[in-house]
């Protein structure tokens, strides 16, 4: 059996193969990283949102039920409480147990302009109360990710009225 050394060769070098295979790499890691930052976003919003419902839902719960609830805010996450008397009592409600941040989130939070410490634990007392008037403990919460625009705000006014909006500040 002859061969023939003029016939040409069909097919792919290993050096062409690992080329593609580099330059897919490439591309693949640049779409996770740029998908990686929306979905950061995407987050951030849905907890900020996720935030202002439940906070506007336990306003709405002091009013029916005519019990003061407290809004507890440290780094870590919120926590809801009922008055009871002198002291406040854990939410025992499934709906106003405490959540947690997510990861990375920075929270902070001002009444009337001043700036309250958001810490590593909850405070004794409340920061925020929905009263049983429906009235509110008028607040900004502001919940962001580090490297991640936009920013969210939380607006708490007097009359219950809780509010959220987008802030595109690069400014941390």
């Amino acid at each position: 059996m002859r061969f023939n050394a003029s016939r040409k060769r069909s097919g792919f070098t290993l050096i062409e193969i690992l080329v593609v295979v580099v330059i897919l790499g490439v591309v693949i890691g640049a779409v996770t990283l740029a998908l990686g930052a929306v979905g950061g976003e995407r987050q951030l919003a849905r907890q900020a949102e996720q935030v202002r419902a439940l906070f506007a839902y336990a306003c709405e719960q002091a009013e029916l039920t005519g019990r003061d609830l407290g809004i507890s805010v440290d780094a870590q996450g919120f926590r809801f409480s009922v008055a009871n008397r002198d002291e406040w009592l854990a939410a025992k409600a499934n709906e106003l147990r405490a959540r947690k941040w997510l990861v990375g989130t920075l929270a902070k939070l001002s009444r009337d302009g001043q700036a309250i410490a958001v810490t590593g634990e909850a405070p004794q007392k409340p920061q925020l109360v929905c009263f049983s008037s429906g009235e509110l403990t008028p607040f900004r919460l502001e919940l962001a990710l580090a490297d991640v625009v936009p920013q969210f705000r939380i607006d708490g006014q007097p009359d219950g009225e809780i509010a959220l909006s987008t802030v595109q500040s690069h400014a941390r």
